[in-house]
Order: structure tokens, then sequence, then C-alpha cells
């Protein structure tokens, strides 16, 4: 029905506007409350957790919200089946020409042909380089979550050629590299890589890595296609 005197509370610099004096001491927090359950009702799912909000408002609580269904997409996305549209190893070895130990994504769960291409990469202990980064604390090197982001935007321009075997896509910079929080073992990397251009033999993409929903790395790179 919307909001009225009778079930809101209008402040202005002179004061209260509502003609009713205040039903309870702590009324203001109260209606911030029910402000707040109402705006986490939007999820379509109960939530498990403790909530602490200071200086709430509803534009706040609904990207709240927002975050926390994104996380939950995340999390709930099943990648490791064996999906006939996934592109499995072998198919991603007849693109790229990169090999063991250098090849850093293991499946291709999404295409979309010249736009953008959602990879996978599942880190285990295995991997050579924890034996020297670090002993006793191994974390995956961020210059190779930045290669895999490489590997699946070179994927992305490769799959569009006629003749993928023929070519190689160089690297030639890397710009605004972040990484946000460390990958170990165990991990399941999803790196997203989007092309931004592509003109003659140039391209620029933006590549984002994530582990549960949340971004770990993320850069963009500048590539050019040359014959192999």
């Amino acid at each position: 029905q919307g909001g009225t005197l009778s079930n809101a509370l209008v402040v202005e610099e002179d004061g209260i506007l509502n003609d009713e004096p205040l039903r309870f001491p702590d009324e203001f927090v109260r209606h911030k409350i029910l402000d707040l359950i109402g705006d986490l009702s939007l999820m379509g799912m109960p939530i498990k957790g403790h909530v602490i909000s200071l200086k709430s408002g509803h534009e706040s609580n609904v990207q709240f919200v927002r975050k926390l269904a994104s996380i939950e997409a995340g999390l709930n996305r099943v990648y490791q089946s064996r999906n006939p549209d996934h592109w499995d190893i072998r198919a991603i070895m007849d693109i790229l020409p990169h090999r063991y130990p250098f090849l850093l994504i293991d499946r291709i769960v999404e295409l979309d042909p010249g736009e953008s291409v959602t990879a996978l990469k599942n880190v285990t202990i295995n991997e050579p380089y924890f034996q020297g980064h670090f002993p006793g604390h191994p974390i995956m090197p961020g210059v190779l979550l930045v290669e895999a982001m490489a590997q699946s935007g070179g994927f992305l321009v490769m799959s569009r050629l006629e003749q993928p075997q023929t070519k190689l896509v160089y690297f030639s910079s890397i710009n605004s590299a972040r990484f946000r929080k460390p990958v170990l073992p165990g991990d399941q990397v999803i790196i997203e890589a989007k092309m931004l251009k592509f003109r003659q033999n140039i391209c620029k993409m933006s590549g984002v890595a994530r582990v549960d929903g949340e971004i770990v790395a993320e850069a963009e790179l500048l590539a050019a296609i040359v014959d192999r």
C-alpha cells in the first residue's frame, strides 16, 4: 500500500512530522530492522547467518543482497560434470599449443564465439610450482593466474580462426592487474575472459579469476595473432 504516517517515520530538521509520539524508545531501529528483513527477502531463500547492519538503508541493503546472490550463484554452479557442451582438455589441446607443465586451464565451460569464454582450472598440490612457492605454505603464483587468463583469452581468439594450428597468440602487455586473494591447493578457479577490441590481428581482452564466487585476480591483456 505504500508508506504513510501510520507505518513510517518522517523526520526533518524541525523534528518528527508524525502526529503521534514514538511508540517505542528504539522505534527508529525497529524500522531499520524491518527494512533490512524486507530487503533480504529479495534473495528468495532463507538466510542462515548473523547479519550486523551499520547505518543501513534500502540502497546498501539491495547492494548487499546482490552480492550474496552472486556468491550463491557461483557456489551452485557445477563445472565438474561431463557436459557434452563443454570443451575438455583434449579439445583445448587441439586449439592451444601449451603443454605440461604450462597448460593452465582444464576445461572450457562456456563459449560465446568472439565475445567471451569461461574456463576452469583445478588447483592441486601436485602442481610443480608448489615445491618452491612456498615450502610449507603453498600459494599459486599470481603471474600464473594471469597466464591462465591469457590462455583462456587465447582459446577465445584461436577458436574463431579457421586454422588455429597455424597461429600463435603473443601477449604484448598486461594492464590493471590486481591480486585480491590467495589461491590454494584444492581451489577451483573459474576464469572469465571477454573480448574488448579486435582489429586486424590485435585484440584487447579483460580477464577475471574467481574462487567460490569471489574475485581473486583480474587484468586487462593485449595480444597479437602471429604465424606459428
